[in-house]
This record gives structure tokens, C-alpha cells and sequence, in this order.
């Protein structure tokens, strides 16, 4: 008698189980910033108070102002941010997952926020929240525009790290045209049309030619940063008025914009904000809930099975890549008809690679990269509001401040997560 046999007659099933894998990414990083919490509490301590300013005077309900005293609040969130460093601790332990829920590093984060402003705003002017979150959307919207343009790109297989460049020649494009043609519109198509050049060259370079396509993002954004300056040198400088453009009008919507806090954040901007806003759910709709959608993940997962049912790979590649670029010149264009109205050398100061950053924060989801752009965008302001004030926190902390926050959120909060298959390999048939 075989020992296969020995029990019963029966062959024992062999098993194999998956090991739990733990992860301690998020409850190291909110063990962090719990520490600095309690550092702001009892080590360096501020007296006073601290204003915040929570209605624009134009909203059609005025709240009323916000004064908080500085050593309680800090000392009771200080207490509160720890008690979710632990909880955190507690759900990786005891959880089937292994890991911590995103809401308790979202609420962390918010009550760091509240923390972190009551401190560094005692006695001092009154802090504006409306505008301090108008200014974090606005310096977001760029860089949700890239992370979409990231987002389509990753998702059909082609990593598009040419995202500042797209997003610097867009701002040209917009500056020139619209400087020439006194026509914002104009303009936002010359942004496009630059957008898609740019991606056009990767997409071949890429698809056709198979090098590397990390190098040739690299490239192309060197190479785009060379040709604007030297245009601005040789073409801009002599002549202003080619780089003087019509920007886009503020619209507010009627009743909605009135709303506290809500209004003048979402609903008193120019066109480019409003296309946003539609732009995400496009991409989400068109990316999920499409068969072009369906055939792009396809190639970006499996493209030999995309190829095998007859979907062209590197067809629906190199379309896909042509819309992340449009996609991205729109946000270059922002530059230069709505936030300013003449194109600055170097003026991204590398947006497209916090962009990129939020297309892994966001799992290559463009709902969640456009989430993490907003996040990045309000880090970024955080520094001109605390210069308005008159903060006592260093300048040089300030303007680092959005590249922590990226660098913070991606190698702690993203956790597991796993680009689309076949994300940066040629398909050679």
C-alpha cells in the first residue's frame, strides 16, 4: 500500500496558501508625524491664538471667523494624531488585509493640517482657508492635467515620463499663439497641438524604434526645456508683445459660487479649471466604462492577448499616447492663459514629475491620480499663504515642502500597488 493511500484511500489535497504579507509603510510614516506633533506640542510650544478666515467677502452666507487657542488645540490633536498611529498599528496586526485603511491616513492628515496651521499661524493675521484651497486648486490643475496624461500613457503600456515637457511646450505654444492671434482660445488649441507633437515623438521613438522609453521621456524634456529657453532668448526678449496673452476671464456660476467655502473654490474659475473637471471624469468613464477603455488596458496588461483577438497594439499605443498628450498640453496652457499671461523659462519647475508621482500615488486610477495632484497643488501653496501671514517657519522649509509631501506620499502611502503589465515594454510581434 502506497502512503497515498494510507488514509482512507483518499489522496490529501495539496494546498498552497498565500502568505499574509504585512505591510508597515503607512504606520511608520503617521508614526513619524505623530512624533512631530508632539514635538510642535511639548517641545517647541507656541502661546496665543490663531484666526482662521472661513468666508470670502463675497460669499452669500458669511461664516463667522475662527479663532483657536494654540496650546490646546495642538496639544489635544497631538494626542489624537498618536492615538491613529496606533490604531494604524492595530489594523495591520489584526486585519485579513495586513494593512492600514486609507481613511485613517486621510483623517491623519487632515488633523495634521488643522495642527500644523494652528502653530505655525499663532498670533499672526487671520489665515484664509477659502484662499488658501483657490490657490491649491489652482496650482493643482496642471498637474491633474499631467497625471491624466500619465494615467492614459501607463494604462496602454507606454510609461510617459515626457509629461513636463508636454506640459513646457503647451505653456509656449499658448503664449505665442494666443500673444499673436490676441485670442485665448487660439492659444489653448496651440497648446494642444504642442502636447501632441511632444508625445508624438516618444510614441515613435517608443513604439517603432523600441528605445527605452524612461531615456526618451528624459530626453524629450531636456531637449524641450533647450528649445523654449532658447526661443524665449531669441524670440520673446526682443519682442514682449509676442509674450503678452489674452488670458482666459474668471466665471462664476450663478448661485453655486456664492456658496461659503465651497464656491470660490470650485465654481469662480476660468474655462481651463471648468474642462478639468470634465477631463477626470472622461477619462474615468472612457478608461472603465468604454470598449476603447476595455482595448487599452488590454494592450497595457496583455498585449499579446489584446493582439491575439485582433486588437492593433501599437495602433492603440500611439493614439492613446497622442490623447495623454493633448491631455497634458492643456495643463501647460494653464500657465499662461490663466494663472499668468507671459511664458517664464522653466516655468513647470518640474511639475510634470509631480505629476507622474501622482499617477503612482493614484494606482493608475485617474480619479485617485487627480485626487493626489489636488493634494501635491495644496502642498505647494501652503507655502505663499504662510508667507502672507508672515510665518515664522523658514522660507527654505516652505519651498521644499511640496517635494516632501510627494516624496512622503509615494514611498509611504502608497502601499501595495502594481503598474499595468506590460507598462514600459515594446511589443514586438
Amino acid at each position: 500500500m502506497s502512503a497515498a493511500t494510507a488514509f482512507d484511500g483518499a489522496v490529501a489535497p495539496i494546498v498552497h496558501e498565500k502568505a499574509l504579507v504585512r505591510s508597515l509603510k503607512v504606520p511608520i510614516v503617521l508614526d513619524v508625524v505623530a512624533l512631530a506633533s508632539l514635538l510642535f506640542a511639548f517641545v517647541i510650544p507656541r502661546s496665543g491664538t490663531t484666526t482662521f478666515q472661513l468666508a470670502s467677502p463675497t460669499d452669500f452666507v458669511q461664516l463667522p471667523t475662527a479663532v483657536l487657542p494654540v496650546v490646546g488645540t495642538v496639544i489635544v490633536l497631538a494626542i489624537v494624531l498618536t492615538a491613529l498611529a496606533v490604531l494604524s498599528h492595530l489594523y495591520v496586526a489584526r486585519s485579513r488585509s495586513g494593512r492600514s485603511p486609507m481613511w485613517v491616513a486621510i483623517v491623519f492628515a487632515l488633523l495634521f493640517l488643522v495642527l500644523f496651521l494652528t502653530w505655525a499661524g499663532a498670533n499672526l493675521r487671520a489665515i484664509p482657508i477659502p484662499g488658501l484651497l483657490v490657490g491649491g486648486l489652482a496650482l493643482a490643475t496642471p498637474l491633474v492635467f499631467g497625471s491624466l496624461g500619465g494615467v492614459l500613457g501607463e494604462r496602454a503600456g507606454v510609461v510617459n515620463v515626457a509629461i513636463d515637457g508636454q506640459l513646457l511646450f503647451g505653456a509656449f505654444s499658448a503664449a505665442l499663439v494666443g500673444s499673436a492671434t490676441h485670442s485665448a482660445i487660439a492659444g489653448l488649441l496651440a497648446a494642444i497641438v504642442a502636447g501632441v507633437l511632444v508625445a508624438w515623438v516618444l510614441a515613435v521613438f517608443a513604439l517603432r524604434y523600441w528605445v527605452d522609453q524612461v531615456i526618451v521621456g528624459v530626453v524629450l524634456n531636456v531637449l524641450v526645456t533647450g528649445l523654449t529657453n532658447f526661443f524665449y532668448t531669441k524670440l520673446f526678449a526682443p519682442n514682449p508683445d509676442l509674450n503678452y496673452t489674452t488670458k482666459f476671464p474668471t466665471i462664476s456660476i450663478p448661485g453655486l459660487s456664492q456658496i461659503p467655502i465651497i464656491g470660490p473654490v470650485l465654481f469662480r474659475h476660468t474655462i481651463i479649471v471648468y474642462i478639468m473637471y470634465v477631463a477626470v471624469f472622461l477619462v474615468w468613464y472612457a478608461l472603465f466604462k468604454t470598449r476603447w477603455g476595455l482595448r487599452v488596458r488590454s494592450v497595457g496588461e496583455h498585449p499579446q492577448a489584446a493582439d491575439t483577438v485582433g486588437i492593433n497594439v501599437n495602433s492603440t499605443r500611439f493614439w492613446t499616447v497622442t490623447i495623454a498628450g493633448a491631455v497634458a498640453g492643456i495643463g501647460g496652457a494653464f500657465y499662461t492663459l490663466d494663472s499668468l499671461s507671459s511664458f517664464g523659462k522653466e516655468m513647470t519647475n518640474g511639475a510634470g514629475f509631480i505629476a507622474l508621482a501622482a499617477v503612482i500615488f493614484g494606482r493608475w486610477h485617474p480619479i485617485r491620480a487627480a485626487l493626489a495632484g489636488l493634494l501635491f497643488g495644496f502642498a505647494e501653496n501652503l507655502q505663499g499663504t504662510f508667507a502672507t501671514i508672515g510665518s515664522p517657519v523658514p522660507s527654505e522649509f516652505l519651498l521644499m515642502l511640496p517635494y516632501v509631501v510627494t516624496i512622503v506620499a509615494v514611498a509611504g502611502l502608497v502601499g501595495q500597488s502594481r503598474a499595468p503589465a506590460a507598462d514600459g515594454t515594446p511589443y514586438i510581434k
